[in-house]
């Protein structure tokens, strides 16, 4: 008999989909790199070193789709989850194929169109195919096949009110075949065996409170003899998660609940984007700074700078800078009182600087220093944390990222004062969003639409 432990199975043996796909973008990156000749040099036939190019594109491309999980399972994954990180593993490979090019530098050799158009069109046929993958597997799902059977335990006074539609759970490729009430008796694990010895479902789904930690074992232990697949999906309705995941800390298994996105590589790339992008503008608004301080200074007397204390990332106090826009006044110790409309206390230099947020300029300056970034939660007064973390549930796990410039709450039209409980509430909701769903991605397009929406507002005063 052959020795099974010398021939080890390949990856093309063990995940044959995965392989098949990676195959598919190959050949996608090989067709856009001849297409892309043909448009900028009307050929088909590749010089030899553009062919040496195409096919290195062609492997860096799936080696980064594959690092970025675009080969993963489709099962129970949304389209657009998998179309970012197709789009993502697109550009890295353009990214660093660019890099290694420039230094090896040999990319004079190459035609930037050519590359743009090689790029431009294996993203778009790899997206496409995507798109057209996906649909006819819905199709397929709708229709009861490519589906997995599972059955599901819960709470016996549930109801099974936290499962998706059965249409909804179609699309994702599951159906639940049986549904197990928990109860006081231990038969019901009895029941449980029996459902998956009479079904022989693909999953069982544990949809228990984390408290009922011995029931969650008394599944697992009825279920010691058979090989189905379980899942424990704990119920978390009621503590207010945010960018909530598992990860291993210690040798132990950890289901993060509250934790903040800026860890790791993420940390590295959130820095080098306020740095690369915050030098860029820092120089590019330094004249419409020196003109702005001349204003305020031969307007009103006083300094021409604002400087307060504010409560930044980990709740570490700093302090912000911003061009005063009010008259040189003194208020009580630990009260700050919003400006409102028509406020005697805005000067005439100060009311434009609002209107068009230009008095946030100098905050670059806390960008470069690391204290802020260019986009994030806007950091509040001491005074108004104090006031509404008791107020408004997880105010303050806006402090698990760095404040910022511009926002998510900003673009979204929700600036200047908060003079009711329900806009700050809004305004937290709008933020936690944002580090619940962080990206590169999401900072550029936020940056994007504050050139356009998030400058000037009439709620700003």
């Amino acid at each position: 008999m052959p020795d099974l432990k010398s021939h080890p199975p390949t990856f093309a043996e063990r995940y044959p989909v995965a392989f098949a796909a990676a195959l598919v973008d190959s050949g996608i990156a090989l067709l856009a790199a001849h297409l892309a000749f043909y448009i900028r040099f009307d050929s088909f036939a590749l010089d030899p070193h553009y062919l040496l190019g195409s096919i290195a594109w062609a492997c860096l491309a799936v080696c980064t789709l594959f690092a970025l999980g675009g080969y993963g399972s489709w099962r129970g994954q949304s389209f657009t989850r998998q179309a970012a990180r197709a789009v993502g593993g697109w550009l890295l490979a353009a990214a660093l194929l660019t890099v290694v090019g420039s230094l090896l530098r040999t990319s004079a050799d190459y035609s930037r169109l050519w590359f743009a158009y090689t790029m431009a069109i294996s993203a778009g046929l790899g997206i496409g195919l995507r798109l057209l993958t996906f649909l006819a597997l819905r199709t397929a799902r709708r229709a009861g096949r490519n589906l997995k059977h599972v059955v599901v335990v819960r709470p016996a006074d549930d109801g099974g009110h936290r499962l998706p539609s059965e249409l909804a759970l179609r699309e994702q490729g599951y159906v639940v075949a049986a549904a197990v009430a928990c109860s006081e008796s231990p038969e019901w694990s009895a029941a449980l065996l029996e459902q998956v010895e009479r079904i022989s479902p693909h999953e069982v789904w544990l949809m228990l409170p984390l408290s009922e930690g011995a029931r969650i074992q008394a599944a697992v232990y009825a279920l010691r003899h058979h090989v189905v697949s379980i899942r424990f999906m704990p119920q978390l309705n009621d503590i207010p998660l945010l960018n909530h995941k598992i990860s291993r800390v210690a040798g132990f298994y950890s289901i993060d609940l509250s934790v903040t996105p800026m860890d790791g590589m993420a940390r590295i790339l959130k820095r080098a984007e306020d740095l690369v992008i915050g030098s860029a503008i820092f120089l590019m608004i330094l004249p419409v700074c020196a003109v702005i301080a001349l204003a305020i200074k031969l307007t009103s007397p006083g300094p021409v700078l604002f400087k307060q204390y504010r409560t930044g990332i980990n709740r570490q106090r700093f302090k912000v800078y911003k061009f005063r826009s009010m008259i040189v006044h003194q208020e009580p110790c630990g009260v700050v009182t919003q400006a409102t409309q028509h406020d005697e206390r805005v000067t005439p230099i100060g009311r434009f600087l609002r209107r068009t947020s230009l008095d946030e300029l100098p905050q670059f300056f806390n960008v470069l220093q690391g204290s802020m970034s260019i986009v994030g939660p806007r950091p509040h007064a001491l005074a108004h944390d104090d006031y509404y973390k008791d107020l408004v549930e997880s105010y303050m796990q806006r402090h698990k990222v760095k404040p910022g410039i511009t926002g998510w709450a900003q673009v979204n039209g929700l600036r200047g004062e908060t003079d009711t409980l329900e806009k700050m509430q809004a305004r937290v909701e709008c933020d936690l969003w944002y580090i619940d769903n962080w990206s590169l991605w999401l900072d550029l397009r936020i940056i994007f639409l504050t050139l356009f929406k998030g400058f000037a507002n009439p709620n700003a005063y």
